[in-house]
């Protein structure tokens, strides 16, 4: 069953024309339990690659391009166009977009004494301060690298165990009907 066939119907009138349609209740949420945030639900953490959507680490995982839902659920990604990461070429047209000059300075930095707060692997920048420009020691951080920073976070993702997959979709089944 795909992912909007879960949720319950509502009666809606698109065009105000008196002509009703049955469609599914997008408006409705479902919250994480507290299970799934406090570890009960186990994962596996995972490097998106290149160029992978959200359909290709759900067949990879799961063995059900169509179980996506879940991966972008349990990873709280709202927007698959925004939260998950950017392929090479869409990076490319993102920074031009983004930015006049995608190789000019973001913003300064120093590294702390004290080391990484976080275990987050290479995408762990919890180790460096913002500072002003005028800062002794500090290093220059271009656009590009700000931004290549927050992809490899978006890239590194937790995957639910695949004996739970079930578990988590029969919970899921019930709380949006609610």
């Amino acid at each position: 069953m795909s992912y909007f066939n879960r949720f319950p119907k509502m009666i809606y009138d698109m065009k105000n024309d008196n002509n009703y349609k049955l469609l599914p209740d997008i408006l409705k949420r479902v919250k994480q339990r507290n299970a799934i945030k406090s570890g009960q639900f186990i994962f596996d953490t995972y490097d998106v690659v290149d160029g992978e959507k959200p359909e290709d680490v759900a067949y990879k995982w799961f063995g059900d391009a169509q179980l996506h839902w879940v991966i972008l659920m349990t990873n709280n990604v709202l927007d698959r166009y925004y939260d998950w990461p950017m392929n090479q070429v869409q990076f490319q047209e993102y920074l031009e977009d983004k930015y006049s000059n995608p190789d000019g300075i973001h913003h300064y930095e120093l590294t702390q004494d004290s080391g990484r707060t976080t275990s987050q692997g290479p995408s762990d920048y919890s180790h460096k301060v913002e500072v002003n420009s005028d800062t002794v020691n500090a290093s220059s951080i271009s656009n590009r690298e700000y931004e290549e920073r927050e992809q490899d976070k978006k890239r590194q993702i937790q995957l639910l165990n695949k004996s739970l997959v079930g578990d988590f979709i029969a919970e899921f089944d019930r709380l949006i009907v609610e």
